[in-house]
């Protein structure tokens, strides 16, 4: 069977969930430096998201950084598909979320009011743009997890 580079258990899968994990907590942190980001249901849903994104990203470096040092991919067809259907899901939530959020922060710049301070919005535009970043990250990993699935 060949490996599939990026899926569960190289040292590639290890990369993008460690790079899911920085800009999914990167995302989170962004979004939290202002406490205004309560008003706004878009916020909330991605600091909730992005909250579920960062656990699961950094078990699953663990489990891919204890596989990769013993040299045992797992290749488990259920244990494959759980993670294949988290990804996904988790993917699908991010995708929203990030959208969600960039969206209100256009919405907040191109009105003409001072509905939101420019340097506060400029963050949560970096946050909307890191949970873009991690979305990237997390839809590539579950790509290559659906590649490997069938040929278990």
């Amino acid at each position: 069977m060949d490996e599939v580079p990026g899926s569960l258990g190289t040292s590639a899968s290890f990369s993008l969930r460690m790079g899911q994990t920085m800009f999914s907590s990167a995302s989170l942190l962004f979004m939290s430096f202002g406490v205004e980001f309560y008003s706004y249901t878009a916020f909330c849903y991605l600091v909730t998201i992005m909250g579920l994104v960062i656990p699961w990203s950094f078990t699953l470096a663990l489990v891919d950084g204890y596989s990769v040092l013993l040299k045992c991919p797992i290749r488990q067809p259920g244990i494959l598909l759980i993670i294949v259907v988290g990804d996904w899901v988790l993917s699908t939530l991010t995708l929203a979320a990030a959208s969600s959020t960039a969206s209100v922060v256009d919405l907040l710049l191109n009105t003409h009011g001072s509905f939101c301070p420019p340097k506060l919005c400029s963050r949560y535009r970096i946050s909307a743009i890191m949970a873009f970043l991690s979305w990237l990250l997390s839809l590539a990993s579950s790509l290559f997890n659906l590649w490997l699935l069938p040929s278990l």
